[in-house]
């Protein structure tokens, strides 16, 4: 989470969070094998619904971090207080800004994440050093001008993944781990039960992270790039391998 102007910016890759929401609702949740102790394995029974939890989730791929909060309302007001809380605090924590950088070249680094986005915002007209990459999806509430000033004003650039584009964003994969970790196999009958679980969940993660890696096509297609394949098998080095001229070119060579 280069520029062409500085490579330094590149380091901007490792300093970007990632941001979701999906909820939780109370019942009982499968597992490969869901049944009570000393009985055979069953379908999971009807259930009365009672609440929904919803997990708000901050990742930090470089790390394995993940930032978690159970709520069971979310209104703009309670995302934006706790995503203003979290990023203060990682932005405090990141290092110091390039002040060699002038204010053209500032510009364009923040234009240069926003190149084919679908959704690109009016830049304030004064922008301080950029500082973080925040990836979210595209829901009105990550779209509120007064939040999206006070990120720009903060060095803080939203990235927003377009429509059924949810697999671009890496915190989906964090909670579908602390949701099979926290729910798998259990009956939740209320919310708190189920927000209790999946911090516990995230509090576990963080004790031993595991950094998480982009892949994809265009990941694949770059690791392509620097295979270089050999005859014969499916073999290959990561440098390309010295060809030896055969006499009949090394004579025509020294005609």
């Amino acid at each position: 989470m280069t520029v062409g102007i500085d490579f330094k910016s590149v380091s901007l890759i490792g300093h970007s969070v990632e941001l979701f929401l999906v909820p939780f609702a109370t019942g009982p949740y499968p597992t490969s094998s869901w049944q009570p102790v000393g009985h055979p394995a069953h379908r999971s029974p009807n259930y009365i619904p009672n609440g929904t939890a919803k997990l708000l989730t901050l990742f930090h791929p470089r790390d394995g971090i993940v930032r978690v909060k159970g709520v069971e309302h979310c209104p703009n007001n309670v995302l934006h207080s706790w995503l203003i809380e979290q990023l203060e605090e990682i932005v405090a924590a990141l290092p110091e800004a390039q002040a060699s950088v002038t204010v053209e070249q500032n510009r364009q680094q923040w234009e240069l994440w926003r190149k084919r986005l679908q959704y690109r915002f009016t830049l304030p007209d004064e922008l301080p050093p950029l500082r973080l990459l925040l990836v979210c999806d595209n829901l009105a509430g990550h779209k509120t001008p007064s939040f999206v000033l006070w990120l720009c004003t903060h060095g803080i650039l939203p990235l927003y993944t377009p429509l059924g584009g949810s697999w671009l964003n890496m915190a989906e994969s964090i909670q579908r781990i602390l949701k099979h970790r926290a729910l798998d196999g259990t009956h939740p009958t209320w919310v708190p039960e189920i927000i209790d679980s999946l911090e516990a969940a995230a509090r576990a993660w963080n004790a031993n992270p595991t950094p998480f890696e982009w892949g994809g096509r265009r990941a694949e297609s770059r690791i392509r790039e620097k295979q270089h394949r050999l005859a014969g098998s499916g073999a290959y080095t990561c440098r390309p391998v010295k060809r030896i001229k055969t006499l009949l070119e090394q004579w025509d060579h020294a005609t």
